[in-house]
């Protein structure tokens, strides 16, 4: 009876149904109507179980080795990418100039068996450069990093769009994202510790004249309005330029009916507290990815496409090509 089940499991029927139950999981997860973890990963399933009672029951692929390996190779490639849907994760987060990343992502998807290892990833945003050329093609984006590695050592390194910043697994790459971000230091009346925060303005140059957010005071539920202003053009469309800091700025903040234009240093008292302008910094936006399974699929396509290329060799040098 064992047998006879794996003989049903190997069915080329099962594949076909395998096969358009894999498109329809594309298709649904694609248009928002099903999770895409699940979609796609029980099919996958579905078809490794297929492949492995087709290479029990056919006595074809322990004649051929190079047909046996490629078929493993296949089952393995299929299985790991139901684990790779199942565990990766996906996100976005933003870190200021000098500030620390804190385990936080600003926005994240993830597998279901995704276990998050970020609260063992750390490192520092140490600035970064961007050129850009006449028409406002942006060119690749330099980011400085700081870390500490497994011995222990501080480490700098220089990431970008294409070359991440690989800790504990998770890949951090820079985004077209990025903009000014003007920085506070908090003193509570009430006598706690100063908190020292970064407002992330809408990214630039894309939202270049609405440099503006609300925010609020930390620990409290008072509203701050604040805006970047300044005059000089930054990134100018008609020739080559690079993404800066102005050189003059002021910047507008709104508590209420309270209106204040602040340079660095000033501050404005409240009842709840002393806000004082410590200067302006740049953000920069980050793409988040993790998915372990990236290396072995790398290292089992390549068997697999050897044995494929093994059986055929065999196959067609068994007689003359010119016959």
């Amino acid at each position: 009876m064992m047998w006879k089940s794996l003989e049903r499991l190997a069915s080329l029927k099962l594949t076909l149904f395998v096969l358009i139950a894999f498109g329809a999981g594309i298709l649904l997860s694609y248009g928002g109507w099903m999770d895409g973890t699940w979609a796609l990963a029980v099919p996958l399933t579905l078809f490794a179980v297929n492949l492995i009672a087709a290479v029990v029951t056919k006595p074809v692929f322990r004649r051929q080795r190079a047909l046996l390996i490629f078929h493993l190779g296949l089952i393995a490639l299929v299985l790991l990418l139901a684990a790779g849907r199942l565990t990766y994760l996906k996100g976005s987060v933003e870190i200021a100039e000098g500030a620390e990343f804190d385990g936080q992502l600003t926005a994240f998807e993830a597998g279901p068996w995704h276990w998050s290892g970020l609260d063992r990833v750390h490192f520092s945003n140490d600035g970064f450069r961007i050129a850009y050329a006449a028409g406002m093609q942006r060119d690749k984006t330099r980011n400085m990093v700081r870390y500490v590695d497994a011995d222990g050592v501080e480490q700098h390194a220089e990431i970008g769009d294409q070359k991440p910043l690989v800790l504990a697994g998770y890949r951090f790459y820079t985004s077209p994202n990025k903009g000014f971000a003007p920085t506070f230091v908090w003193y509570p009346a009430s006598g706690n510790a100063p908190v020292l925060g970064a407002v992330h303005l809408p990214s630039y140059p894309i939202h270049e004249y609405r440099q503006a957010r609300d925010w609020q005071l930390p620990g409290t539920n008072i509203n701050v309005w604040t805006m970047l202003q300044f005059d000089e053009v930054i990134l100018d469309r008609e020739k080559a330029s690079e993404f800066r800091l102005p050189n003059k700025h002021k910047v507008i903040v709104r508590i209420g009916d309270l209106r204040r234009e602040l340079q660095p240093a000033e501050a404005i008292d409240l009842p709840a507290g002393r806000l004082v302008y410590e200067g302006l910094r740049t953000w920069m936006g980050y793409s988040v990815f993790y998915d372990w399974t990236i290396h072995w699929l790398l290292a089992v396509s390549a068997l697999t496409v050897g044995a494929l290329g093994w059986h055929f060799w065999r196959k067609f040098a068994a007689k003359p090509w010119n016959s």
